[in-house]
């Protein structure tokens, strides 16, 4: 095929989606850039300020503060994922994965069913769920003798970022189950068998053969789970709104962008500091990839069935 002809082929094929993807990705991620570096002015003007805006996020207290505690949130809610989200998910793939299991197909569709359900409805519903006053939650463990376990979870500073990400955690693990599920479907029986006969049971066929091969995947599952967690901001937003509650013990860095470029109660908003919020957001996100991408997945062993 003459080159020209092929070059017109891909641009006819591949055109269409560059295009989309060239309006609606990289020109607002430029324009979010180049905004970050000028200083908004009250009469609606801009001005040139270099890195001014990143070094008043960082330094100056009046934006310092909030920063800081936006993102210290934002790694515990990423952390309450890796260590609770991920490793249930594994446990529920390794379950599903049991060819003696029975209703496989029914467990897997229950798990997942809250991860297709809007967010909104999850975070009212779980409000309803807490609350103190007309919660069923309460009720619950006073059936089974535990209410004095009981309390305002969702309004106390010291458990509210942790019961927003354990919700999170509810709605989402079908995303890692499913995706670890199905690298465990991809192993040949062949291997199973072989670890059978050679005296292991289930558990240790697992961990000796099945986890080994399947680290791929746990990598990716948890790349996707840091990037999800930073941009991370509708269930915190429908639960307790762009403030983040109480006393913003739930701030992550996704309401502190919404507060400060659109503004609220409390203040006015400002393009040019919610543009640096939303870079920062970026380079946390990429240099977290970049450090997935050459020190983790480059060590892995890949393996071709």
């Amino acid at each position: 095929m003459p080159r020209g002809t092929f070059l017109r082929l891909l641009m006819f094929f591949l055109g269409p989606a560059l295009l989309v993807y060239s309006v609606f990705s990289i020109y607002p991620l430029l324009a979010t850039i180049l905004n970050s570096l000028y200083s908004h002015q009250k009469d609606g003007t801009y001005l040139w300020n270099g890195l001014g805006n990143f070094h008043t996020l960082l330094f100056d207290p009046t934006w310092s503060a909030p920063f800081w505690n936006a993102l210290r949130n934002n790694f515990i809610f990423f952390l309450i994922h890796m260590g609770v989200q991920n490793p249930v998910g594994l446990a529920l793939a390794a379950l599903l994965s049991l060819k003696q299991l029975k209703l496989r197909a029914t467990y897997r569709t229950l798990i997942f069913m809250p991860t297709m359900l809007s967010v909104v409805v999850i975070g009212f519903s779980w409000q309803l769920i807490l609350s103190p006053l007309w919660g069923i939650a309460k009720m619950f463990l006073q059936f089974f003798g535990l209410g004095f376990l009981f309390g305002p979870w969702l309004g106390e500073e010291s458990t509210a970022l942790l019961t927003v990400s354990l919700i999170s955690v509810w709605q989402f693990v079908g995303i890692p189950m499913i995706l670890i599920y199905t690298a465990l479907l991809a192993i040949p029986d062949e291997l199973i068998d072989a670890a059978t006969v050679d005296g292991l049971n289930q558990f240790q066929a697992f961990v000796w053969v099945k986890l080994p091969l399947i680290w791929p995947t746990i990598g990716l599952v948890s790349v996707l789970t840091f990037v999800n967690n930073f941009n991370a901001f509708d269930l915190i937003y429908a639960m307790k709104g762009a403030l983040a509650g109480p006393n913003f013990a739930t701030d992550i860095m996704g309401t502190l962008f919404y507060r400060t470029f659109f503004g609220n109660q409390l203040q006015l908003g400002d393009p040019s500091m919610g543009s640096t919020i939303a870079t920062m957001m970026f380079m946390i996100i990429l240099m977290g990839v970049m450090v997935y991408l050459f020190l983790i997945q480059r060590r892995m062993q890949r393996y071709s069935f």
